[in-house]
């Protein structure tokens, strides 16, 4: 009857294992989580970019068939997020001059004053600063110019770009 009671339950060094156990394994499940957090992030910010460059191309096609090409020059200044059928859910809208410390964290401005479009990430933890030392990464509207082939000075309009105003790096590991 002795060794029946003593059957009965765990020790106090099995019930340590198993927490154990349980604990490593929720660390890993949760890094995993992180990991493919940030990366849908990042994917969301590419698909949003790949939509503006879309409807530049589409603003610049309509422009030309209306015979208001002159008007070209000015898509450097315009909101890019104005060309979308529908904005992100993410689009704070359109602001004087953006600040870093004051703006919001997984979402899209527009700078009227540098005519730039930012995204400042939720998830920056893996973002290398920008030169000016913000977690952010900005874009803007320019042109492409190629080499004229009738000239070795002369350059040919080649279309335009929504391209980072600086090249960023996102220091995620990508062999998770």
């Amino acid at each position: 009857m002795n060794g029946a009671a003593k059957q009965a339950g765990f020790t106090l060094i099995e019930l340590l294992i198993v927490v154990s156990i349980v604990a490593f394994l929720a660390s890993l499940l949760f890094s995993r989580v992180l990991f493919y957090q940030e990366m849908a992030e990042k994917a969301s910010m590419q698909q949003v970019v790949g939509a503006l460059q879309s409807a530049l191309v589409l603003q610049m096609g309509h422009r030309m068939a209306a015979g208001t090409g002159a008007e070209l020059n000015n898509l450097v200044y315009e909101n890019p997020m104005d060309w979308l059928a529908q904005k992100p859910g993410n689009y704070a809208g359109e602001f004087n001059r953006v600040q870093a410390n004051i703006a919001v964290s997984g979402q899209w401005m527009f700078d009227k004053s540098r005519h730039e479009l930012i995204y400042l990430p939720d998830h920056a933890e893996y973002l290398q600063p920008a030169t000016d030392g913000n977690k952010w990464i900005r874009f803007h509207t320019r042109f492409v110019y190629g080499n004229s082939a009738g000239g070795k000075n002369m350059r040919e309009f080649a279309g335009a770009i929504v391209s980072p105003v600086e090249p960023y790096r996102w220091l995620i590991r990508e062999d998770k």
